[in-house]
């Protein structure tokens, strides 16, 4: 099957759209992989990236009340935003290029994220974070809502708790299936036979 990006919408919302930057995605640990960088030159650049940019933001505060329907709200932008790399819970789970990038894609429950102040995570969440992936959203997310992530990013579930992303469910289910010696079972198809009867002379 064929895909005509000229056609897709870059518009963040768009399924086309996630589905193509998923493609590209995964493509990147095999580009990365031809780099003629010494290993972690990368990784140095991202944390020096994300050191500048979470400064910034160090004594900001949140203005956003810390309850669960901000929690809920933050959750709703997350997902819809950054699942396809963060998966739903925040931790990566179901991401199959999330170790294999050069940084790896951050778990965001650990304690190298969990240190920012929150006014360091709105900061890179409105920024992104060159070198890495990471893009930023401002213009596209308003400042509420990137405070509200920021209070998800506070309560995330347990890892796995979530789910995979659908993008990448299907994937998941096919490496299960051959690591078990299993196939998909075959959709039972119902035919209607029809029999024409010539008349009886």
């Amino acid at each position: 099957m064929k895909h005509d990006f000229r056609e897709v919408s870059l518009r963040p919302s768009s399924p086309e759209c996630i589905f193509k930057i998923a493609l590209l995605i995964s493509a990147l640990p095999t580009l990365l992989g031809c780099s003629a960088k010494p290993p972690g030159s990368i990784e140095t650049l991202v944390a020096q990236e994300a050191k500048r940019v979470a400064i910034a933001g160090k004594d900001l505060k949140n203005p956003s009340p810390d309850n669960p329907e901000a929690v809920k709200a933050g959750q709703e932008h997350f997902q819809h935003h950054c699942q396809i790399c963060h998966g739903l819970d925040g931790h990566n789970t179901g991401v199959p290029f999330a170790n294999k990038m050069s940084p790896e894609v951050a778990d965001l429950g650990g304690n190298n994220v969990q240190e920012y102040s929150d006014g360091q995570l709105k900061m890179i969440i409105a920024n992104g974070i060159r070198f890495s992936g990471m893009p930023g959203w401002t213009g596209i997310l308003d400042d509420n809502e990137m405070w509200n992530m920021v209070h998800f990013i506070r309560h995330l579930p347990a890892k796995g708790s979530a789910g995979v992303p659908e993008i990448f469910k299907e994937e998941e289910e096919e490496h299960e299936r051959a690591e078990h010696g299993t196939q998909a079972k075959p959709e039972s198809h119902q035919h209607k036979h029809e029999h024409q009867h010539s008349p009886q002379h």
